[in-house]
């Protein structure tokens, strides 16, 4: 099998002329509090404040203007926990055409009423007894639309790249740049620019500690499956890398690490305390490295912290935050 086409930062650069006045250029937030907390100069770029709520929207815009015609009547399906379902859902009504989004039965109800919200139909599948690759594939086929994967897709990881880029253009090349990851998107799309923009930070990705596969992957220099990981950040409840991020990740970071469901919700306090920001789980998962220790060599270093994420419910944010 021939190797895969990777995308590359001027990819990303195509990417930011296609999002450039759809997507928010989300802010680079700062706190000398943190900063002490961290013992470093933490630049948090605020991707909870991008439409939907996270990231995704770069990536899922990104991929379906690249649409053309007979896609476009036929309309796009995808599978999500939440986020990119939620930024397929308002691509498609931004651009105009039919979505249908695969959805795990234990997905944040917060995430399913507003994919439903952005006019997308639902279907719903058990994440931990079923193939949702597998069901969305079926479906696409059975109705006629294009797959959208939510991370191993080139447009996807190349819109994806964005967020990063215009955290270094906005607050400059940081020592350090350290990412969420789950299925790798993110993390591949900034390491793009990254490697472009500030080619001498160290970069690593995060996940969670009960799902690390990717951790794994690097170890043994082959993509890890495993089963879904039980744990409150529902973002990054990925089983693998894909066959696209694999390589950028294995060739990019200085490592994966992990953090632990406890520390995330540390983080989300510490957000919540110093910024009053609501970030959700999955979307910690860089700062809750930062603050555990976890990320070497960090005193007096300038660090570049990607927010991936803010939607979770307000009920469950108060019974984490809260210790209930």
């Amino acid at each position: 099998m021939s190797a895969p086409t990777l995308p590359t930062y001027a990819d990303v650069e195509a990417a930011a002329q296609v999002l450039d006045r759809v997507a928010h250029r989300t802010p680079v937030l700062r706190s000398r509090r943190l900063d002490a907390l961290a013992g470093c100069e933490l630049h948090l770029k605020a991707e909870h404040l991008q439409r939907v709520g996270a990231f995704k929207f770069r990536g899922a815009y990104t991929a379906l203007s690249a649409f053309d015609g007979e896609q476009r009547r036929g309309g796009v399906v995808a599978f999500s926990s939440g986020n990119h379902a939620q930024a397929v859902a308002l691509a498609a009504r931004e651009i105009g055409m039919p979505a249908v989004i695969v959805m795990p039965h234990d997905a944040p109800e917060q995430k399913v009423a507003a994919t439903l919200g952005y006019g997308a139909e639902v279907v719903r599948y058990d994440r931990y007894t079923e193939d949702r690759p597998a069901v969305a594939a079926a479906l696409a086929t059975e109705r006629g639309m294009t797959l959208v994967p939510p991370f191993d897709h080139p447009k996807v990881i190349a819109g994806q790249g964005t967020a990063v880029k215009e955290l270094v253009e906005d607050a400059g090349p940081p020592d350090v740049l350290v990412v969420p990851l789950g299925g790798g998107g993110l993390l591949s799309g900034s390491i793009l620019s990254a490697r472009a923009l500030a080619p001498d930070a160290r970069i690593y990705g995060v996940e969670p500690a009960a799902g690390d596969d990717a951790r794994r992957s690097l170890q043994e220099g082959r993509i890890v499956q495993i089963q879904t990981p039980r744990t409150i950040a529902d973002g990054a409840q990925t089983t693998s890398l894909g066959e696209l991020t694999f390589p950028i990740v294995r060739d990019g970071v200085e490592a994966v690490l992990t953090a632990t469901d406890e520390e995330l919700v540390g983080a989300m306090r510490v957000m919540a305390s110093t910024l009053k920001q609501v970030v959700e789980p999955t979307g910690v998962l860089g700062l809750a490295a930062v603050l555990s220790g976890a990320v070497p060599e960090l005193t007096g270093r300038r660090v570049g912290v990607v927010l991936s994420g803010g939607n979770v419910d307000l009920d469950r944010f108060a019974a984490l935050v809260g210790g209930q």
